[in-house]
């Protein structure tokens, strides 16, 4: 009887011996396929917005942030000397996974030929930004862009 036991575990150990193993290739394979890549993990965000919990009210928080950030620091510019038709402004914002922000108007033919003044004066009124952290993707910084439409003056 302990010999005809001993010989069904010895068997069952070496049917679970011969079970192949995924190779580390097919592994990382299937996990890149698992990823949605053009979804972070984690939204980019500033102090302002760390307390909210809920993930898609904490991103409204930063768009938000982001928008009256910017409007307010172009409020009363030249740009509404120099175009007085601009009401707003479709802004492509880049953030870096180094925290680095970048800021690029997004504008139309009948400002392309002042594209260098308009330039210089977002240079200038967004270069002391207020730090943001960036996305995450599987907790490692990562790069993301928005285009916000920035309204130049609220009346």
């Amino acid at each position: 009887m302990a010999l005809v036991l001993t010989l069904s575990i010895a068997a069952a150990s070496c049917q679970y011996f011969d079970r192949q193993v995924p190779s580390k290739d097919e592994l990382l394979e299937k996990e890149l396929k698992s990823i949605n890549w053009q979804e972070v993990d984690e939204f980019p965000s500033v102090e302002a917005c760390d307390s909210v919990s809920d993930k898609v009210l904490r991103r409204q928080c930063f768009l938000d942030f982001l928008v009256a950030n910017i409007q307010q620091r172009l409020h009363a510019e030249p740009l509404k000397v120099l175009y007085p038709n601009l009401d707003t402004i479709e802004m492509k914002v880049t953030i870096f996974p180094d925290a680095h922000v970048e800021f690029e108007p997004k504008l139309t033919d009948s400002l392309i030929y002042g594209k260098a003044t308009v330039d210089s004066i977002l240079k200038a009124r967004l270069s002391d930004f207020p730090s943001i952290k960036p996305a995450l993707k599987r907790d490692i910084p990562v790069k993301t862009q928005f285009v916000l439409p920035v309204v130049l003056e609220v009346k």
